[in-house]
This record gives structure tokens, C-alpha cells and sequence, in this order.
């Protein structure tokens, strides 16, 4: 497995999802379900291997990837799902694995054959619809099976198969979990009675990308799309003149448009997944930008320049203009790493913008108490049976 193929964003392995779900031969998707202690990535985490055994995506540091290349051929061998613990224990004590490499946790990975049955998820994926993707772990004596998948999508409100049917043979408890964790882009195993015997079902929030749009044409965007693009944002670069070839300029965007600060608020989507970058360099473009983006609610409007020229800028805003819209500015943008560079400036905007979208307040992870991922927990909203 190569680096870059190991270090994808995870927008490209589910793109690689879709690209091999129309191609000959068979793929396996290997997912993280479950994880005991500390582990390099959380439930949800996937790779894709394919016939040569080559992966996209990475579920680890690296130290498993050639174990689950194993386990994939002989899950494409059978054609049936299957679930494989790892042991990643730092102590000498003899485990399942035998692998010992220190992580101080164990992890649960379900490896199934890549089948038109994940198509919904990546089709929502693409139309930007979040969308929890459920997949039973355990039927128990339920009649269902392992791998038996249904879909969740929140703006249908229902369980459905993945043919699109309304899944009514599914428990209606799973609805809210799903629910939450699609909106959340977040992953759990909730566990639902169902037919008099519990089963595990593995609920996969797959939420639509986080929009970052750059408003700016100069040399100094380009790291911060490429920054973007890696860390999962949905790129898009704003122009307001348009003699220059934005295209070739900024090859990691995902979007160019072309407009005018006047007509950004019709051009544009924005909304609460929106996060905006303004580096025009061109202080009425800046003003007038700016204030239509916090009257938008965008969340975050990172605004190049010192705080001195901010305060020139807001002069110009519309009396209107409260206090309780600023706090969603954040001028001088980008967080304090103390370099000066291009990357290291584009560094630190794309990593203040990641950190308001996970609702993080930056700092030292040495100064975090407990483990340094949220912890997901969400339990089925059905009554016993």
C-alpha cells in the first residue's frame, strides 16, 4: 500500500467507492465498527482494497493495513461478510493478534465485498444528503443476517432499503441514532431488541462535506484550497475579476465562481456548513463580502489583514450591525503557530476553520484531559419488546 494512497482524504476513498462500484471485479470495503480504549481512528474509518491488493484509505498508523489485505482476499474468496478483532495492546501479555503495537485499545473491523447495496450511501454522498448507513453486526435470532444494510436519510425521515423501499421489517429505534449521527458525520453500534432477541446494528453517519469557500484570486489562496481539499472541505474559490484562468490557478478547488460582492449572497448557498475564508486583498471587497456573509449566519469568516484594518473595514458596515454577529469573525485569521510562510499561513487557516467546524477551541492536546477523540454514544430510541 503506498503512501498516497494511505494519506487520501476520506471525501476521494468514498469517491474510490463509487468509481469501483461500475468496474469489473470485486472490492472489499473494510470499516472500523467498533473500537475498546484508544485506537489511531475512530468507528466509521474505512479502506477499500482491490483484487491486487492494493488499499485506498487508511483504518490505522499503517500497522494493520497488510493483515486486512489477508483478510480481504479471503472475504472476496467466500463472498460473505466478516468481523476480525485486533488487539493493539502495548503489553507483552499474549493477545489474538499477537500484534502489540501500543495503542492501548482494540479495534473491530467489518470486511464485506463492495456490492451495489452500498451504492445509496455513496449517491448521497455525492448529492451532498447526509445519509446513516446501517449494517447489521450481530442478528442474533432475529433473521437478520450480518451485512444486512438499510438507509437512514434525515430530510425522508425513514428507514430504506437499498433499493430504495421503505425498510419496514427493520426496528423503527434505530431511527433516532441514525438520525443524530448522520447529522454529526459520526459512527456507533447501537444495540436494538427486535423479534424477542437483541441485535447489533452498526450505524455509519455519512454527512455531506463542509463547505470552505475563499474569496481571493491571488498566488496566496492556492495552499489554502490545497490544505482545504485534503482536510475534507467542499472548495470552492470566489473570484471578482475575471481576467485571470481561476481553473488552472487552483487546481484543488472543487468549485470557481465568478462574481461580484454584491451578488455573493445570490450566487452563493450559504449557510450553517459554510465556512468562508476572505483574502481579496482589496479593502471594499472585503467590507462588502464580510458583511453579507455574517448576515448570512455563516459560522466562520476568517478575514486576512491586522485587527487595525478590521476596524477601518467595520466603519463602512450598516448601522444595523450588532455585536452578536462579530463572533463568528475571526480577524486576524488563522491560529498563532508562529510561522510566516505561505503553507505555514495556509496551515494555520485551514486548521482554525477545522477546528469551529468540529467545535474545538484550539489547543495543546498534551493540556486535554481524557482521550483526544469525542466519544460517540447514542442508544435506540424504541421501547423493549
Amino acid at each position: 500500500m503506498t503512501q498516497r494512497n494511505w494519506s487520501v482524504p476520506e471525501t476521494e476513498v468514498v469517491q474510490r467507492i463509487r468509481d469501483r462500484l461500475d468496474a469489473d471485479g470485486t472490492d472489499v470495503l473494510a470499516t472500523i465498527v467498533d473500537v475498546d480504549g484508544n485506537a489511531y481512528r475512530r468507528p466509521g474509518a474505512k479502506m477499500l482494497l482491490d483484487e491486487g491488493g492494493e488499499g485506498v484509505g487508511s483504518i490505522t498508523a499503517g500497522c494493520l493495513e497488510d493483515e486486512l489485505v489477508r483478510v480481504g482476499a479471503r472475504v472476496r474468496e467466500t463472498g460473505r461478510p466478516e468481523l476480525v478483532t485486533y488487539d493493539l495492546m502495548e503489553d507483552d501479555e499474549e493477545d489474538v493478534w499477537g500484534l502489540g503495537v501500543g495503542c492501548n485499545g482494540a479495534i473491530e473491523v467489518l470486511l464485506e465485498p463492495l456490492t451495489d447495496a452500498y451504492r445509496p450511501a455513496v449517491e448521497a454522498f455525492t448529492e451532498r444528503r447526509d445519509v446513516g448507513v446501517l449494517t447489521v453486526i450481530d442478528g442474533g435470532d432475529s433473521g437478520f443476517e450480518q451485512g444486512d444494510r438499510a438507509y437512514y436519510y434525515p430530510d425522508g425521515d425513514a428507514l430504506r432499503t437499498p433499493e430504495g423501499d421503505e425498510a419496514v421489517d427493520w426496528p423503527a429505534g434505530l431511527a433516532g441514532p441514525a438520525r443524530e449521527l448522520a447529522a454529526d458525520g459520526k459512527a456507533d453500534t447501537v444495540t436494538v431488541r427486535h423479534g424477542g432477541t437483541e441485535i447489533e446494528v452498526f450505524v455509519d453517519g455519512l454527512a455531506a462535506p463542509a463547505d470552505l469557500v475563499v474569496f481571493g484570486t491571488g498566488h496566496d489562496v492556492g495552499p489554502v484550497t490545497e490544505f482545504a481539499a485534503k482536510n475534507d472541505f467542499r472548495v470552492t474559490v470566489v473570484g471578482f475579476r475575471g481576467a485571470v484562468d481561476l481553473e488552472a490557478r487552483f487546481p484543488a478547488a472543487d468549485r470557481i465562481v465568478t462574481t461580484s460582492p454584491a451578488t455573493v449572497a445570490d450566487d452563493l448557498d450559504l449557510g450553517d456548513r459554510t465556512y468562508a475564508v476572505v483574502m481579496t486583498h482589496n479593502f471594499v471587497d472585503d467590507q462588502l463580502t464580510v458583511e453579507v456573509l455574517l448576515n448570512a449566519g455563516v459560522p466562520y469568516v476568517g478575514l486576512m489583514g491586522p485587527r487595525e484594518r478590521f476596524e477601518q473595514l467595520r466603519e463602512g458596515f450598516d448601522e444595523s450591525f450588532g455585536e452578536a454577529a462579530l463572533e463568528s469573525l475571526y480577524t486576524p485569521v488563522g491560529l498563532d503557530l508562529g510561522g510566516g510562510s505561505p503553507y505555514q499561513i495556509a496551515h494555520s487557516i485551514v486548521g482554525e476553520a477545522l477546528a469551529v467546524s468540529n467545535g474545538r477551541e484550539p489547543r495543546h492536546l498534551r493540556e486535554r484531559e481524557g482521550p483526544i477523540h469525542e466519544r460517540v454514544d447514542v442508544e435506540s430510541d424504541a421501547p423493549a419488546q
